[in-house]
């Protein structure tokens, strides 16, 4: 199963970006844990871009080469893009939505995803951990074996 993690504008500074919401760990250190629990299980890559067009290319480039699911942490993105959420209802691969922080828990304008109607579920508020959540309900909602 080929699974892919995609995060827009800002998500590169995961780990050194106002710690106290998003914490500490780096999305470096985050994909490394991932690859080390599911890389027998799964085909797992990694995309990030701050440009809104990068993001749509890629979800389409996605479809076209047959990825199983995607990953998605929109950032901003999420509560702006049009584009993005019309992108995620014409590709057929199932996305779940992610939020490092609780989003809920935010200021007014981050409480409203313009994406979350297009995938097929949201994972909101558990950090980086979220990830992991996301790829166990992708794959059935049970937690994988893993390496160790």
């Amino acid at each position: 199963m080929w699974i892919e993690i995609i995060n827009g504008p800002n998500l590169a500074r995961i780990g050194q970006r106002e710690p106290s919401i998003y914490g500490t760990m780096s999305m470096d250190t985050c994909l490394e844990q991932l690859h080390q629990r599911y890389d027998h299980q799964l085909r797992l890559t990694y995309f990030q871009s701050n440009h809104e067009g990068a993001l749509l290319d890629r979800l389409y480039e996605l479809h076209d080469a047959g990825a199983d699911a995607i990953i998605l942490n929109a950032g901003a993105y999420t509560h702006t893009s049009l584009a993005l959420a019309d992108a995620l209802r014409a590709i057929t691969p199932p996305t779940i939505e992610v939020h490092i922080s609780n989003i809920y828990k935010r200021e007014p304008i981050r409480q409203r995803s313009l994406i979350a109607e297009a995938c097929r579920g949201t994972i909101s508020g558990f950090g980086l951990d979220g990830y992991r959540l996301a790829i166990e309900a992708v794959c059935g909602g049970l937690p994988l074996p893993t390496n160790e």
